[in-house]
């Protein structure tokens, strides 16, 4: 499969198939995203070995980031959240587990258009939704799912859970560091979006809250002091709020 995704990315780039209008629409059987890849990344300090990176490199790192992201969109993550409150001494904490993951070379994620410029790949792709998956995201766009905007940061300073390689297309060191920083940044957005959701909701801060969160569309990603930042919509389901009370 990466052999096949690797030379229709080359077809694209070297045919610019590359509209100049897009439908950012998400439709019943079918949704889209847009990623972009550095071409000469750097990362809280961090840079790679390999610089500038190869098409190829850049191929494997576009279909990894589209799998996340579209795992993040159709199944989400359930969401513990330890508020935490200074005066208490008692420390914020906030984990995210994905509900589901869409594997690397899903024949249901397809590239449909790239472009290279100012050494960054910008890449569309569609991912084509099976029935089950279509019920999953109507399910995150109908009930009691609120919206919510945040920006999410990682500083070099954040600790990383570096993926370890396994099976085709998997991650080496560089490109490991890389999807870690990018998941760090993304949950950190997550996680001020629950925060912030629950300040406007909640007359008095709770001590926990749990529930669902998915992503309404791709991030948005930049550079941010000395880091990286990501500014994503999420939907939210709180499906327990426990506050101090109950301790």
């Amino acid at each position: 499969m990466l052999r096949k995704f690797f030379l229709f990315f080359i077809f694209l780039i070297n045919t610019s198939l590359f509209a100049q209008v897009h439908d950012f629409g998400n439709y019943p059987d079918s949704i889209r995203g847009e990623v972009w890849i550095e071409l000469e990344p750097i990362y809280g300090g961090y840079v790679d070995e390999e610089y500038p990176l190869d098409v190829r490199t850049a191929a494997i790192r576009a279909l990894h980031e589209s799998s996340m992201l579209f795992s993040g969109m159709i199944y989400g993550w359930s969401f513990s959240y330890d508020i935490g409150e200074r005066a208490r001494q008692i420390d914020e904490n906030f984990e995210l587990k994905p509900v589901a993951l869409i594997p690397f070379g899903d024949p249901g994620l397809n590239v449909t258009e790239v472009e290279i410029k100012d050494y960054k790949v910008r890449m569309w792709a569609d991912y084509h939704l099976n029935e089950s998956q279509q019920r999953r995201l109507l399910s995150w766009r109908t009930g009691n799912i609120r919206r919510a905007q945040a920006v999410g940061y990682w500083l070099p300073s954040t600790p990383l859970n570096i993926l370890e390689p396994s099976g085709e297309g998997s991650l080496n060191k560089e490109q490991s560091l890389w999807i870690a920083v990018k998941k760090a940044a993304l949950e950190d957005a997550a996680r001020a979006a629950v925060r912030t959701m629950l300040q406007g909701s909640e007359r008095n801060r709770p001590k926990e809250a749990y529930g669902f969160i998915s992503l309404a569309s791709f991030p948005h990603y930049f550079a941010d002091a000395g880091g990286l930042a990501a500014s994503a919509s999420f939907r939210v389901q709180i499906t327990e709020i426990v506050p101090f009370a109950a301790y």
